[in-house]
């Protein structure tokens, strides 16, 4: 800039002037103290303006730059992992479609107990998150090898009719391997007795144990029905996280 000014025509001695008048000025002063040089405080003003100008652009570009690397890593519906922070997740239930034992197919082979594989969790709200992790199609992939401690809880509402005392109700946990079929990880189950006159039955299952994990294995809930509460985010969730033991 200053290299600018020597080039300049006429009047260039004065803004060098100026210009050393501006850096000899204490930090934090104001630009009216140059009122008494109209020429210095014109020139401070069009560093001013310029300065801020080069500064906005800088901070426009960084912002579209982290849209568009935003937008690429969501456009496949996948999030992409963090880099800060220890692995991590909690995923809430959403409502599932009760025609899915065709697309559970694609789980693997699940046990008749635990053939339908929950594929809707929510995995970005205020009651969820997945950080240094992946989530998709009810599937959790991990990402950094380590210990886990892997968990899930899913609130049953089975509507009985007339003396029917209630189902067995099982919940598990699966992990399958990169290129294997899937393994039981943990299982729940509940049988419950209820009054004949009650419109509901509830009942919550609960599990959670530590696993080695590799990069790449997946994490995913099956259950033996689908008579499951989804309004109540805080009620059926799914997820793991990272202990550095």
């Amino acid at each position: 800039f200053p290299s600018q000014l020597k080039s300049q025509a006429p009047g260039s001695a004065e803004e060098l002037r100026c210009l050393r008048v501006l850096n000899q000025q204490p930090e934090g002063s104001s630009l009216e103290e140059l009122s008494s040089s109209q020429g210095c405080l014109k020139l401070a003003s069009t560093i001013k303006a310029y300065v801020a100008t080069v500064t906005e652009n800088i901070i426009r570009r960084s912002a579209v730059k982290e849209a568009w690397r935003s937008y690429f890593n969501t456009s496949e519906g996948q999030l992409p992992p963090k880099t800060a922070g220890k692995p991590s997740a909690h995923l809430t239930l959403r409502p599932q479609s009760l025609a899915q034992d065709g697309r559970s197919q694609r789980f693997g082979n699940l046990s008749q107990s635990c053939r339908h594989a929950i594929t809707h969790w929510g995995h970005s709200s205020l009651h969820s998150h997945v950080q240094n992790m992946t989530y998709r199609a009810g599937r959790l992939r991990v990402e950094q090898p380590g210990k886990y401690y892997v968990y899930s809880q899913i609130y049953f509402r089975y509507r009985g009719a007339g003396r029917d005392s209630g189902p067995q109700l099982v919940q598990c946990i699966q992990w399958q391997p990169a290129h294997s079929p899937p393994v039981l990880l943990l299982k729940g189950v509940g049988t419950k007795c209820w009054a004949p006159e009650a419109d509901y039955g509830l009942h919550a299952l609960y599990q959670g144990g530590l696993f080695e994990l590799k990069a790449g294995d997946e994490l995913f809930v099956s259950v033996s029905s689908l008579a499951i509460d989804s309004n109540d985010a805080a009620a059926s969730y799914f997820g793991a996280f990272r202990l550095d033991l």
